[in-house]
């Protein structure tokens, strides 16, 4: 990507990549031992429009964000896709887990050393993290923000994160009162169908 470097420029970069490598361990670590998460969020849009709820989320694949009271909105995975769906004009999105930013926090399976690149946050204490796929630039890119909590599983703590979709569209997410590894029922994951032709439950 850069024009070669002096030797000394490449010897002043290896502990860098090797910090780098590290980085993404322990968050590989994080994830996998990481099973289930409750935590209350707030999310801004690129408007700078916030709201407030909760998200639950349950390895491999399934999450729920339950927004605030008032807003007619849920996003739910259940393991294979995404459904968004609007309840005031009772509409239903889907798309696969795999074509969505949240694949990378979704799937604690795929090895983030050919997606992700960490990137500096001048804190030791707080490791960023970038994942995208360069083959599938459409997919859009996540860059999940951890800080170093020896009391959560792996050493870190997800403070939050910001998508960027294949149409720029930025949303960030910011995370409180986490916590790890706690009994989440799949039934969470279910949703009540608004469309007038299927009715009853589904996800």
């Amino acid at each position: 990507m850069l024009a070669p470097v002096a030797a000394a420029g490449l010897a002043l970069a290896l502990p860098a990549v090797a910090q780098s490598s590290n980085a993404l361990a322990s968050v590989q670590a994080h994830l996998k031992s990481t099973s289930s998460m409750t935590a209350d969020f707030t999310q801004t849009d690129r408007n700078g429009q916030r709201l407030t709820g909760k998200l639950t989320l349950k390895r491999p694949g399934k999450i729920r964000f339950q927004y605030q009271k008032g807003v007619p909105l849920l996003i739910v995975g259940d393991g294979s896709s995404l459904t968004m769906i609007d309840y005031e004009v009772k509409q239903v999105q889907r798309w696969p887990v795999k074509n969505s930013p949240l694949g990378a926090l979704l799937d604690p399976d795929r090895d983030l050393s050919k997606y992700a690149k960490v990137l500096p946050t001048g804190n030791d204490g707080v490791l960023s993290v970038e994942v995208k796929d360069p083959k599938r630039p459409e997919y859009g890119t996540i860059t999940m923000v951890f800080i170093r909590d020896g009391a959560s599983p792996g050493g870190l703590r997800l403070r939050g994160w910001v998508a960027l979709d294949s149409q720029n569209n930025r949303t960030r997410i910011d995370l409180a009162n986490q916590k790890f590894n706690v009994a989440v029922a799949d039934s969470t994951f279910k949703w009540t169908d608004p469309r007038p032709k299927q009715r009853g439950r589904a996800g």
